[in-house]
């Protein structure tokens, strides 16, 4: 067997394993996902971004620390390994649905028919089609639809105006970017959504909705009006182009509203968590939705969607393996620091704390923001902040809030930080420095929204 099959077949027990003891509860299952997932660990040699290398030398370190403070230190690392194998399973769930997706004409026809939109409406269609893209090709979205800008931004469709092609580039990619940092926050299927829920086993999804669905409508109207007030609005054609249908883009709405239907009906059903629910609806969703598009093979195109999936898997999962040990070291790490951590020391910090009440959500908005420009991922902070702030018990500080203002830092951090991989990604399509991106390219829609947000956390009134 070769290396890369090697790690598929692990990733593949690792999920399963997962997934039979998430829906089951069998302990000698998750035993075996634990043990597939450090052969996994071991197979990467080499294979690790500086990032991900760090994340795991930090969980060794921390789990040396472990086995010498913790009065039960092998029942606390298994349960930290756990949280390592339940992230990768989740990143092993979402990205099968990136296989249809990337087959689908459809999605190709939403890309051209948002790009092709008029000025005036190109923002806001551009924006939440990347957002809603996003939900189903995570970052995958940045590289197909920043592809499609490059190609059709020419000179000869500004009229041979070198500052219109310029500030087409600029407004168009910033839609992008921002949609794109949205779908954690609208998407119940989302990374965001799975880190919080599982570490707020108290809180539901119609819980954080309230706060995470009006947090993102702030965002895009704030982003929506900086784009227009910055312009520029160079003059029209003097022939009016029609405007492509958003028919497709409307298909497309309707079939993530099926897969995200699914999704709820699992969890309702089984009497399952959204983000477990969402494990098993994303991969059944994905064979779905193959099958469909091999519905012509014959028996409904359900054994061609089977082969195609067996020998697409490690063009799919072998890419993920900076995606998985990042969030599912800090899933690690953020179990172990709330497990070694005694509630009874952070006394001080509460009587510090306490007064400023709901206003804590915005300082830990502000800090997950605040250490993403500093080059640690967000990720990180927000597996730690979710697990410790609720120990403190903070007046006026609910769960949800907690989890919600999280969430939000964590997509502005996306928007801002110019050591993201989304802005990476934009970095290198555009050729202009991600610091010019994040702060130059932002900064008027960071000095507004972030004051907004910081209102609506304060002053909520859910």
């Amino acid at each position: 067997m070769s290396q890369a099959r090697l790690r598929v077949s692990c990733l593949l027990l690792v999920t399963l394993a997962t997934l039979i003891h998430l829906v089951g509860g069998s302990v000698a299952w998750q035993a075996v996902g634990i043990g597939a997932l450090l052969l996994y660990l071991i197979t990467l040699k080499g294979q690790l971004t500086r990032m991900a290398k760090g994340l795991l030398l930090a969980a060794g370190a921390l789990t040396l620390l472990a086995l010498w403070r913790s009065p039960s230190p092998g029942l606390l690392l298994f349960e930290a390994s756990g949280r390592f194998a339940f992230f990768a399973t989740f990143v092993v769930a979402l990205s099968l649905l990136r296989l249809p997706a990337y087959r689908s004409r459809l999605v190709r026809r939403c890309g051209q028919s948002m790009l092709l939109q008029p000025p005036s409406r190109r923002y806001p269609i551009l924006s939440l089609g990347s957002a809603l893209f996003g939900i189903i090709l995570n970052i995958g979205v940045l590289n197909l639809f920043a592809g499609m800008i490059e190609k059709s931004n020419t000179l000869s469709a500004a009229q041979g105006r070198a500052w219109v092609q310029t500030a087409r580039q600029r407004r168009m990619m910033l839609a992008l970017l921002r949609g794109f940092s949205l779908a954690p926050l609208i998407s119940p299927m989302g990374i965001g959504v799975a880190v919080v829920l599982s570490s707020l086993p108290q809180v539901t999804w119609l819980q954080l909705a309230p706060y995470i669905l009006g947090a993102a409508g702030l965002i895009f109207m704030a982003g929506w009006a900086v784009d227009f007030l910055t312009g520029p609005h160079p003059p029209a054609h003097k022939t009016r182009i029609a405007a492509p249908s958003l028919r497709p883009l409307a298909h497309f709405s309707v079939l993530l509203l099926a897969i995200v239907a699914l999704v709820f009906s699992i969890a309702w059903i089984l009497q399952l968590r959204l983000p477990i629910a969402a494990l098993l609806g994303a991969p059944t969703g994905a064979l779905i939705w193959l099958a469909w598009q091999r519905r012509r093979l014959g028996y409904g195109g359900v054994p061609a969607a089977v082969t195609t999936m067996h020998r697409q898997l490690p063009w799919l999962l072998l890419p993920c393996a900076n995606e998985i040990v990042v969030l599912g070291a800090a899933g690690y790490l953020g179990h172990l620091c709330v497990g070694l951590v005694d509630t009874q020391q952070l006394a001080p910090l509460l009587v510090v704390l306490n007064p400023w009440g709901a206003f804590n959500a915005v300082l830990a908005m502000l800090m997950v923001v605040g250490l993403a420009q500093v080059g640690i991922n967000p990720i990180v902070t927000v597996t730690l902040l979710v697990g410790l702030l609720p120990t403190l018990g903070i007046e006026g500080l609910s769960p949800a809030l907690i989890g919600a203002s999280l969430m939000v830092g964590w997509a502005l951090a996306l928007m801002s930080s110019p050591m993201t991989a989304s802005m990476l990604i934009l970095s290198r399509f555009t050729g202009v420095p991600a610091l010019q991106i994040g702060y130059r390219w932002n900064g008027r829609f960071l000095l507004a929204s972030i004051p907004l947000l910081a209102a609506w956390f304060a002053w909520s009134p859910f």
